[in-house]
This record gives structure tokens, C-alpha cells and sequence, in this order.
């Protein structure tokens, strides 16, 4: 997903264009292809990131176009093109890597319709991170890292579906750049 306005970042830059030794986008789509477990990846743009959408076009990246309606909007949208189990991740995840990737499908049970990756509250306090939103899974207060495995086939009949969640405490997936305070934090690193 790297099509929304990034607008808590407030950067004139486009915000999955800044820069972590290369553009954030890049690390998402390198870990995705690095893990060798997709037959594709397709980012997700609107006409709200238009460098972005260049950007991954020139690295010869298939492109989906959704409306930019917001993040869950242009989720539905792309997922009714898909007839196949989909990874779908947020395009600020920086420290998001190929062994993290493979761990997560590992935990995740396929036969679920939708899993979410979510983290624990405490554990993000403990990166110096927080969140906007927090649900209570297990009786502990988690927040979702943008990271979800989809049965696009069972979402298509547009009624509601049983969402069901994964807890995992790792940075890499933990770290999901929303704001200048925490562009600045990843930077110092």
C-alpha cells in the first residue's frame, strides 16, 4: 500500500520517497522480493503519491491504481482484482525484512480469511513509538503494524469477515513511519 497523502508527516516530500539510505518504499518492495515467497508484488498508488507511483513504476514494479480514498478504501478496491491468498503491507515499514516476512507466514494459519499482525503496546512504548489506535486482543493492548494476509476470494461477497490476529514483537515490522518525530527517530539509527 503506498498510495495515501502521508499527511501526519508533514513533509513536502513525498512521505514513502524519504530517504533511509534509499527511499522507505524501496526497502518494503526489496524485503517482499527478497523473501522469494511472492509470485508478485503490486504497490497499491493514488493519484495522492504520483512520485511514488513513478518511482515504483521505473523499478519495473506492477501497479495497481486505487481511487485514494483512504487506506482502507483502496485496500477493498485492490483486493477484488486478487483470486490468490495476498501479503498486504504498508509501504513505511523501513526495517521490514525477507526473514521477518518468512516468520510471519510461518505463524500465520492460510486458512484464515484475514490475519492481521498486530504489536504490543508496552513493546512500542519500549522503542520510544506509540500509536493513534489500540485494540485489546487476549486482554492486552495491541496496535496493528500494517501487515495483513488476506483470502481476497472470501472478501469479495462484500459482507463482513472474521478477522483474526497475530501477535508479534519485532521492530522490524513495529517501526511504521507516520510521523516527522518518528522519520527522525529510524533516521538516528
Amino acid at each position: 500500500m503506498c498510495g495515501g497523502k502521508g499527511t501526519r508527516m508533514q513533509s513536502r516530500e513525498e512521505k514513502l520517497l524519504l530517504k533511509y539510505k534509499k527511499p522507505l518504499i524501496e526497502h518494503v518492495i526489496n524485503a517482499l522480493d527478497n523473501s522469494k515467497l511472492f509470485s508478485k508484488i503490486v504497490c497499491v498508488t493514488s493519484n495522492n503519491a504520483p512520485k511514488t507511483r513513478e518511482f515504483v513504476s521505473s523499478l519495473g514494479i506492477e501497479i495497481f491504481d486505487a481511487k485514494g480514498d483512504g487506506y482502507s478504501n483502496d485496500l477493498g478496491e485492490s483486493l477484488s482484482k486478487f483470486d490468490e491468498l495476498v501479503f498486504v503491507t504498508s509501504g513505511d515499514l523501513p526495517l521490514l525484512d525477507s526473514e521477518i516476512i518468512k516468520k510471519i507466514i510461518n505463524l500465520v494459519n492460510i486458512k484464515n480469511v484475514w490475519t492481521s499482525i498486530l504489536v504490543r503496546k508496552d513493546f512500542l512504548k519500549s522503542l520510544g513509538l506509540d500509536s493513534e489506535f489500540f485494540i485489546e486482543y487476549n486482554g492486552e493492548n495491541c496496535a496493528y503494524t500494517g501487515i495483513s494476509i488476506v483470502n481476497p476470494v472470501q472478501t469479495k461477497k462484500m459482507q463482513s469477515v472474521p478477522e483474526s490476529y497475530v501477535i508479534l514483537d519485532d521492530k522490524r515490522i513495529s517501526v511504521n513511519l507516520n510521523t516527522e518525530k518518528e522519520y527522525d527517530l529510524i533516521c538516528t539509527t
